[in-house]
């Protein structure tokens, strides 16, 4: 038995440099989306209407987004840089969040509560959506 990684486990260097490009793109379209959600839907209906219509709308932008990549790209991503991916899409979107929710001076529970599914929040979806669409998109299109 062989201790030495196989291509199927392997993290090749370099590989997560363009999905981090593609994840700059969602993160414009999620504050286009934030943007999107305070100035047209909440004037038109009530908060969490508003919550749950611009995120169920960035889930789709992502699934798009990493359907559209993984349908053009060239590169044959390995499960591993798969999961990687979708780690790295995840950690920066909760990381950027947090972030800015500090420069905000908001406190750190209530970017907590966003999390919350059993307040009725459904936040946690888009951090799901960007763990998974790396791995399911990676596997559909290059089957």
């Amino acid at each position: 038995m062989s201790l030495a990684a196989t291509p199927a486990q392997s993290l090749r260097p370099g590989v997560l440099a363009v999905p981090l490009a593609v994840w700059l793109v969602m993160a414009v379209l999620a504050v286009a989306n934030g943007v999107f959600r305070e100035t047209v839907l909440i004037p038109r209906m009530d908060d969490y209407l508003a919550h749950v219509l611009s995120t169920l709308l960035l889930v789709a932008m992502i699934l798009a987004v990493t359907a559209a990549y993984f349908w053009t790209t060239a590169t044959a991503y390995t499960d591993l840089e798969l999961l990687a991916v979708g780690a790295a899409w995840t950690v920066a979107t909760v990381g950027f969040e947090f972030l800015v929710g500090y420069a905000e001076g908001t406190p750190v529970s209530v970017t907590l509560g966003q999390y919350d599914v059993f307040a009725g929040q459904v936040w946690i979806l888009v951090p799901l959506a960007l763990f998974v669409s790396p791995y399911l998109f990676g596997r559909v299109l290059s089957a």
